[in-house]
């Protein structure tokens, strides 16, 4: 049985941990982890401080299926509609470019359940806080090291965090990248930004009447969610719950400052969108350094092979384009490259 690490508990890590347990069942041993103190990645869900308010979507916040895509991933689609982890968006957003054949969905138990659903899936040992540092080459195996000390065998790895993430990697990474491939990974670029989440207490009621809001010609917020309202989860019981991201000029201005800096400027300008807005219990402040791919490995592979024996290869969205389909893409571009190593 082979042991095969994913590092990264996102979409495409979880994805690709669910289809490879489903196709070469128990001819693997699957470990999944996460520098993170959950799963979900950049489509992490938050919890409030206490349970009187409803969870955030501080990530990514509906997932846009094109018609082209419905038709090739409509397995995935299917799946996620069946179990109840999808549904459509049916809420206002203003501001929303619709495209031709396209449909939007929310998820009413926010956006980490989707990974969650494919973890459980998979059938994955799942460990949180495992950072990992390094990758040297054992002979027919990968010994991968982490920040906390210590360090365990592999026969294949596959690396889905950001592409700066896996430059750093200590080891054997570095020089087995041919030139080409490194120049390819350099040439990939992320946007930043800033994401708020306000949780307020059961009494409290949005005057608005919106889901979600592109807000234009403001040099600091762009988005605006009712996050409850947007997965239609809003009623008795738990207070509502609203989620801001800044613009990308704004998250690169003000990216190497403190988050505890930044999110008064934020606030004062949801302010000033939102004059009436209530009294929050609390606020979250999330800076997103990775937050989309701006530019991507040139033609779209969808996963690098770094080493081919032991089998150690990269996958997400810098590998595609920065959206779910893009993951979805990559994860099944990797599973056919382990399919053909194991």
């Amino acid at each position: 049985m082979s042991r095969v690490l994913i590092v990264g508990a996102g979409l495409t890590g979880s994805l690709c941990a669910c289809l490879l347990r489903r196709e070469l069942q128990n001819k693997v041993h699957i470990v999944v982890w996460d520098k993170g103190k959950g799963s979900g990645g950049r489509m992490s869900t938050s919890r409030p401080p206490d349970c009187s308010s409803h969870s955030a979507d501080l990530g990514a916040q509906y997932i846009t299926a094109t018609a082209a895509y419905a038709q090739s991933h409509h397995s995935v689609y299917s799946e996620l509609l069946s179990a109840g982890v999808l549904q459509p968006l049916d809420g206002l957003v203003e501001g929303l470019r619709q495209r031709d054949g396209s449909t939007d969905y929310m998820t009413p138990l926010g956006m980490s359940s989707v990974v969650k659903h494919f973890l459980s899936e998979s059938g994955a040992d799942l460990f949180f806080e495992r950072h990992v540092t390094g990758l040297y080459r054992r002979g027919a195996s990968w010994e991968v090291q982490r920040k906390a000390g210590g360090s365990e065998m592999f026969d294949a790895v596959v690396l889905t965090m950001p592409v700066p993430q896996i430059l750093q990697l200590q080891g054997d990474v570095g020089h087995m990248l041919s030139v080409e491939q490194r120049q390819q990974l350099d040439g990939v670029v992320y946007s930043s930004r800033f994401a708020l989440a306000l949780f307020f207490p059961p009494d409290v009621s949005f005057s608005f009447s919106w889901a979600a809001r592109y807000v234009t010609n403001n040099r600091c917020i762009c988005y605006v969610a009712a996050d409850s309202r947007k997965r239609n989860a809003d009623g008795p019981g738990r207070g509502p719950s609203l989620v801001v991201h800044t613009s990308v000029p704004f998250g690169v201005e003000h990216l190497e400052k403190d988050k505890e800096d930044v999110q008064p400027i934020i606030l004062q300008e949801l302010h000033k969108l939102l004059p009436d807005l209530p009294q929050p219990i609390s606020i979250k402040c999330q800076k997103w350094r990775f937050s989309q791919v701006l530019t991507s490995v040139p033609d779209c592979p969808g996963h690098m092979i770094i080493h081919d024996r032991p089998l150690l290869v990269c996958g997400g969205d810098a590998f595609v384009h920065s959206n779910f389909d893009g993951c979805v893409e990559s994860a099944l571009s990797v599973l056919s490259v382990l399919k053909a190593s194991l």
